[in-house]
């Protein structure tokens, strides 16, 4: 349920609340804890890529969903947390592929800094999902 990655505090991932599912804000963090759109060279210089981090925050929230029997189909919220928002044009760009006008409504707002100083950029989101009775 939690894509591989495990909280960086004592809370979940997701979480159902009858037919709703809260994602936790999500990263490019990838299981071994590396993060998606980061690299650095033998010097140390860093290369961050938003358009990157971006796919890999959409796709870790299609795979936490996955975990609780929803999709990014079932997505009606998001807010999208960037550390710049000259990354905002990237950002857009990529979520434009996942979404459309029919899609989650969707707030951005600027952060002066996110838990890992190579993380750009973190969503949290709300799906619904209506619970499957029996």
């Amino acid at each position: 349920m939690t894509a591989g990655v495990t909280p960086r505090g004592r809370y979940p991932h997701v979480r159902r609340a009858g037919d709703f599912v809260y994602v936790s804000g999500t990263s490019a963090r990838r299981p071994d804890n590396t993060i998606a759109g980061a690299a650095a060279d033998e010097l140390g210089t860093t290369s961050l890529d938003i358009r990157e981090q971006t796919a890999a925050v959409i796709e870790n929230i299609g795979r936490l969903l996955a975990g609780v029997g929803a999709g990014l189909g079932d997505l009606v919220q998001i807010t999208t947390y960037l550390v710049n928002m000259n990354d905002f044009g990237g950002y857009n760009e990529v979520y434009g592929g996942y979404f459309d006008e029919t899609g989650p409504t969707r707030t951005t707002v600027a952060v002066h800094q996110l838990p890992h100083p190579h993380l750009l950029i973190e969503m949290q989101a709300v799906a619904y999902r209506p619970e499957e009775r029996s």
